[in-house]
């Protein structure tokens, strides 16, 4: 999930990730963010919640577009299913994107 908060007197805009295994799988134990910024070298570490969740709040440029990605487990790339939109990768497949 991805939550936006908008302030009136800042030129950014404070976004929210949410990642939820499904089933509580306990075989998760890490979640990175990539592509914010459109920087794939440095991730975004995900804090995880006694429920087995994953959160990051994350400061973003407004009126900006980000392509992003979830690395689960530092193998497995997962995509938003509620980004605004997606754009193709360079792999055939597609990376979930944020508008802002």
């Amino acid at each position: 999930m991805v939550q936006k908060t908008y302030y009136k007197t800042k030129d950014y805009c404070k976004v929210k990730f949410s990642f939820k295994p499904e089933n509580a799988d306990a075989s998760i134990s890490s979640v990175e963010i990539l592509g914010l910024n459109s920087d794939w070298q440095h991730s975004v570490v995900m804090a995880k919640k006694k429920d087995g969740s994953f959160s990051a709040d994350v400061n973003l440029p407004r009126q900006t577009k980000h392509e992003f990605k979830y690395l689960v487990n530092e193998a497995l790339w997962l995509n938003e299913p509620e980004a605004d939109s997606e754009a193709p990768d360079m792999y055939g497949g597609a990376n979930p994107v944020i508008v802002l």
